[in-house]
């Protein structure tokens, strides 16, 4: 690869990651607009974020063919091709995060009518404010290349993981609705599985970032991290 050739190259990778982190941002937003579409009823902005998802996959297709073209003409090795595959994988966990905001709003029009108590509405709000963190988050390990952060976000995570679970247990607690209609019960568990997820698509962004800078891959990522709690554990653990 000539010097002039190589320089069209990095500014190729440099439009990538900023195509992504475009779409970063776009996916990120929609989080907290689905929860407040949840919380308020709305189901005109449900329909509306909803349809916006079309827009999201087409920039991930055109981001994906744009990756692949690179791996055809230029044959990056080492570090370049790294940075290619890593944008690959980073699209795809956007589009399925985006895929998560969407769920949430249709799962918004099966409960609609349902009054949502005042315990499931606080967790619901900190469970949407911590996935949007996350994203964020990961989004911004991924434009700056910032191992540290990304290695930071699996335990991160963990404070989603915890509200998930106590939200959960409300919900079984909460005992067999007086109707006995057990569907939005049903739907509000997927509705925090669904937040649940997007912090953990936030967690394996983090990784493919380890990836791109050490060449470590997320089987060996996720060994160490393992071995690392073992030997460490939170001081809140019982």
């Amino acid at each position: 690869m000539t010097t002039e050739s190589r320089r069209s190259f990095h500014q190729e990778l440099d439009e990538i990651r900023d195509e992504i982190t475009r779409m970063g941002a776009l996916v990120c937003e929609r989080i907290p607009r689905a929860t407040e579409a949840l919380l308020d009823a709305d189901l005109d902005k449900s329909q509306e974020i909803i349809q916006e998802d079309d827009a999201i996959d087409v920039l991930a297709l055109s981001i994906e063919e744009r990756c692949q073209s690179v791996l055809a003409l230029q044959t990056p090795v080492a570090g370049d091709l790294r940075a290619v595959i890593t944008a690959l994988w980073v699209v795809a966990e956007l589009e399925r995060t985006g895929d998560l905001a969407s769920n949430i709003c249709k799962a918004t029009r099966r409960i609609f009518g349902h009054e949502l108590s005042s315990v499931a509405r606080g967790k619901i709000s900190q469970m949407s404010e911590e996935g949007t963190r996350l994203c964020r988050m990961a989004i911004d390990a991924y434009a700056e290349g910032n191992k540290g952060l990304a290695a930071a976000l699996a335990d991160i995570d963990d404070r989603l993981d915890d509200l998930h679970a106590d939200f959960i247990e409300d919900l079984f607690n909460s005992g067999t609705p007086v109707d006995g209609n057990i569907l939005p019960v049903v739907q509000m568990a997927l509705i925090g599985r669904f937040y649940e997820r997007i912090g953990d698509h936030a967690v394996n962004i983090g990784e493919r970032v380890i990836y791109m800078v050490s060449g470590s891959l997320p089987e060996d990522v996720g060994r160490a991290r393992a071995e690392y709690r073992e030997n460490h554990p939170r001081s809140d653990s019982p």
